[in-house]
């Protein structure tokens, strides 16, 4: 990365913030040297925490602030009194110009209301989504929305399945990224009136999409698609579900091996593949959920992660950034208005 970039951090955002925030930046200014940040947040919690890396001092500004999001905060009430907040703060350096992207691991509904107000959507977009990798038996998926959006129409789920193409081309490089619409099957006549008229937008918009059809809960893990496009509803249930069930294999796997003496020995002689079994496994490797749509870079990170996913996030930032997502997704959606308005009311 040759590109001098600057990056604004919520860093009472989080379970173990300041700390972990700070650590992350630590573990993150190695791969990443010509990252600076604005640190918003408690000075004398913060200031402290920077002495003891000293390398990490001099690429860090902090802007004191005592107001903090906390996590069971309304969207709307935080939207009306944290303008002071580290977490709008961090918001409003996006929209100034002062950074070039935020990441929080506070409140994700008042990061999301914040982020809206602050930053608007991208021309064409009436929501944005949440998104984030998902690991699979062919590499890595992309999967949209996560929770951002309870209910969605057509229209919603066409923009998201945009995005996420256009995500899938130039985040993970991919030539021609399959999309599929997650549904209760993969008849044609399953599921609800939503989903069947954003099947058939699909179907017959001028963007060279290659749209896959419906795909069903188990085709997430299988990697069937590259962009699983879905409702807030359903994907955040998705999400949890899977990371519920990792932790369950991985507890499993972790009483099968110290159960008794012999497979003991066997955890012994495997521990190569199990180290890189459980680094698959890990969920800090996919830390770092992306609000796209929003004419600006926002990162969500998981609330209870540690400096290693904290760290793996700024990474995903400085990605969508140097890659230009943003641009990216301009141009697909001005395609996509000026030649397929006709198209949409037609398939509806």
């Amino acid at each position: 990365m040759s590109e001098h970039l600057t990056l604004s951090i919520d860093a009472m955002g989080g379970d173990n913030a300041p700390e972990m925030v700070v650590a992350g930046i630590n573990l993150s200014r190695r791969q990443l040297p010509d990252v600076d940040y604005i640190l918003f947040g408690n000075e004398q919690m913060i200031a402290p925490l920077l002495d003891k890396y000293p390398h990490v001092k001099d690429c860090c500004r902090i802007v004191h602030t005592s107001d903090i999001v906390s996590d069971d905060e309304k969207p709307s009430v935080a939207l009306r009194q944290g303008r002071q907040s580290s977490m709008r703060l961090a918001i409003n350096a996006v929209g100034d110009g002062e950074a070039n992207g935020v990441i929080s691991a506070g409140n994700t509904g008042a990061l999301m209301a914040m982020a809206k107000f602050v930053l608007k959507t991208l021309p064409g977009i009436s929501r944005p989504a949440i998104a984030t990798y998902f690991p699979t038996q062919r590499g890595e998926s992309l999967m949209l929305d996560l929770g951002a959006n309870v209910l969605c129409d057509a229209d919603n789920l066409v923009q998201f399945a945009v995005m996420g193409e256009v995500f899938a081309r130039n985040v993970l490089g991919l030539e021609q990224p399959s999309v599929g619409l997650l549904n209760v099957g993969t008849e044609d006549l399953k599921g609800h009136e939503s989903i069947q008229q954003a099947a058939e937008i699909l179907k017959n918009t001028s963007l060279p999409i290659k749209f896959h059809g419906f795909v069903e809960g188990d085709d997430i893990g299988a990697g069937t698609v590259d962009v699983v496009v879905t409702d807030g509803f359903t994907g955040n249930i998705a999400l949890k579900a899977t990371e519920g069930t990792a932790k369950l294999v991985g507890k499993f796997l972790k009483d099968a091996l110290t159960s008794t003496p012999v497979s003991k020995l066997g955890a012994v002689l495997a521990r190569k593949a199990l180290n890189e079994f459980r680094m698959k496994m890990d969920p800090r490797r996919y830390n770092g959920a992306m609000f796209l749509g929003l004419n600006g870079i926002c990162i969500k990170s998981h609330g209870g992660t540690d400096e290693i996913g904290f760290s793996n996030a700024i990474g995903v930032a400085v990605e969508l950034i140097t890659d230009g997502l943003n641009d990216g997704i301009k141009e697909d959606f001005a395609q996509l208005n000026s030649n397929g308005k006709k198209e949409q009311a037609a398939a509806v």
